[in-house]
């Protein structure tokens, strides 16, 4: 399942109304999945060197119970959350999952703005940004993120294909290039630090048809623009879709079309927990131009076998020119190459 269980819909295109904010920030619990994807990097100050990436997904699913259940515990919704740490200086990961029934005041997915919590992981619109708290092996990390752009609306105004039926589609948007404070403890010790973060926030009624994984990055680039790319991929690793998109500042947002991008795997590493092959460079072509993609470190797998029943690989990537010139860094997340989710 995982935040991107990027989707099929049964309602054309034509027929989804525009996304409206601050509603569309919050909850849709009619929908059959929805996430909110928070990822960003951390240094001492915004625009120093990276030391920390993190990775905070909340989900939101229908429970067994009906929704007319008449108790206020009944199961009537599920929230599922993971997080992550990267520490970049030794080339470790710590990750937590977590799966509980909403709660009245210790597990909710709130309607009409963006307010989340699974006990003390908490995710929340303030303001002229958002908030978040949570905590995982060894760290606890507190954010305040600063959102002064406007949503990007991924593929047609916030729709977005997944497949050449135009009933395929999510409700997609992304908010790049956030300013964020944190503080960080880790293993005992503080830090102030400061940098970049990326949200996602999709949801849709129906799951992945034939496709059994996908490809996807988020890049905050140097200069301030802002990449995001994805292809969906059968069995038998052929490319069943693609797409993403380009913010410039100053210009309109660009989407792109599946003829526009490639993405072309140029390295493996194998993991010796599960032994699965990932992807970890890539060379990428789009309308924002040729570049190399590469894993800050290697391990970065993710067993959220607990929760989601998916193992996949979720971690900071550096964005470079064909040349290595440094361009960006964001995440990659990369999912079906261990097997497909048993959600979907």
């Amino acid at each position: 399942m995982k935040r991107r269980v990027l989707l099929l819909a049964a309602v054309p295109l034509q027929a989804r109304a525009a996304l409206n904010f601050p509603h569309d920030f919050g909850a849709h619990p009619g929908q059959a999945i929805e996430w909110w994807y928070l990822t960003g990097l951390l240094g001492d100050r915004d625009g120093a060197p990276a030391r920390y990436g993190y990775q905070l997904t909340f989900f939101a699913l229908p429970g067994p119970a009906a929704a007319e259940h008449p108790s206020g515990l009944a199961a009537r919704q599920l929230l599922l959350g993971h997080v992550a740490l990267s520490d970049l200086g030794a080339g470790r990961q710590r990750h937590a999952q977590r799966l509980l029934r909403t709660l009245p005041g210790a597990v909710h997915a709130r309607v009409g703005d963006c307010d989340l919590k699974l006990r003390d992981w908490t995710f929340k619109r303030e303001g002229g940004g958002y908030r978040a708290d949570f905590n995982g092996p060894g760290f606890t990390l507190a954010l305040e993120l600063a959102t002064p752009d406007a949503p990007l609306l991924q593929g047609e105004a916030g729709v977005s294909r997944k497949g050449p039926d135009a009933a395929q589609f999510s409700h997609y948007y992304s908010r790049p290039q956030i300013l964020t404070q944190a503080a960080l403890v880790l293993d005992g010790q503080r830090h102030s630090l400061a940098g970049r973060a990326w949200l996602d926030h999709e949801w849709s009624n129906s799951v992945l048809g034939e496709s059994v994984g996908w490809d996807w990055l988020g890049i905050n680039l140097h200069d301030g623009r802002a990449l995001t790319l994805f292809q969906l991929r059968h069995k038998n690793g052929s490319r069943s879709w693609a797409g993403g998109s380009l913010r410039t500042p100053g210009l309109p947002d660009r989407s792109f079309s599946p003829g526009e991008v490639q993405m072309t795997a140029t390295r493996y590493w194998a993991s010796p927990a599960t032994g699965t092959r990932w992807p970890v460079e890539w060379t990428l072509k789009s309308p924002a131009g040729e570049m190399r993609l590469s894993a800050a470190f290697d391990a970065q797998e993710i067993d959220a076998r607990g929760s989601s029943g998916l193992v996949y690989w979720e971690g900071v990537a550096s964005l470079s020119s064909m040349d290595k010139r440094p361009l960006g860094a964001g995440y990659l997340e990369l999912t079906g190459y261990a097997g497909r989710p048993p959600m979907l």
